[in-house]
């Protein structure tokens, strides 16, 4: 962003527990930044209390559409679809017709991802089988790891995964064991080139663009943005 525009000063932090969340979005604060966003529904808590706290300050939250307030845009994500899109690859390539999805956390919208999945792999071959399990975990890659393993001894050939760093152990175990993967949100086959077949891209960048475009252009509009593949 800031590279292509020169108005922006762009700045992050890094949340290494729960309990980071709110100190860090007082720094920002205190640092007078236009707009703070979010990443994740899991700071919905800590936003919606520093946005009631902060009426002044615009917010941004990605994946979370609980927040009503008139200084928070909720940028949501049509992740069914682009699940879909990828579940319809993993039911073209499947030779064993056995395929995997392994879930970073149970929750409405981290299910969705599984229902579009499902429903595209079907599509695509109705007669295959989903092997599913929920790491309650975004950052376990040994469980990940052991999660693709399990489900490769099952005769998976295709494993996708919605975990975020619990998928890194997915993809290199699928390459390890030479069966394709599929990433999510961002362009993942630079973790594993050979495997990584397609990803279930999110696009959070242009999101962030487009509401960090519209506080500095005076168009900012709190609520739910949602982006899907139209």
């Amino acid at each position: 962003l800031q590279e292509s525009d020169s108005r922006f000063q762009v700045s992050y932090l890094e949340s290494k527990t729960d309990a980071d969340y709110q100190g860090n979005i007082e720094t920002f604060i205190d640092d007078d930044y236009d707009l703070i966003i979010c990443v994740g529904y899991m700071l919905a808590t800590a936003t919606k209390e520093a946005a009631e706290a902060n009426p002044d300050q615009k917010f941004a939250i990605i994946d979370d559409s609980s927040i009503d307030l008139p200084n928070v845009a909720c940028l949501m994500f049509a992740q069914e679809q682009a699940s879909y899109l990828v579940g319809l690859v993993a039911g073209s390539v499947t030779e064993s017709k056995t395929v995997g999805y392994v879930q970073g956390m149970v929750s409405d919208a981290m299910n969705q991802f599984g229902v579009g999945y499902i429903a595209g792999v079907l599509e695509a071959c109705p007669e295959a089988e989903v092997l599913q399990y929920n790491a309650n975990n975004f950052g376990d890659i040994a469980g990940g790891s052991t999660a693709a393993k399990d489900m490769i001894t099952k005769g998976a050939d295709v494993i996708y995964h919605a975990a975020g760093g619990t998928g890194i152990g997915v993809i290199n175990t699928c390459a390890e064991e030479g069966i394709w993967a599929i990433g999510v949100d961002t362009d993942q086959s630079t973790l594993a080139p050979d495997y990584v077949i397609t990803s279930a891209m999110k696009r959070v960048d242009v999101a962030s663009q487009d509401i960090s475009k519209a506080v500095a252009d005076g168009t900012y509009e709190a609520g739910v943005h949602l982006y899907d593949l139209s």
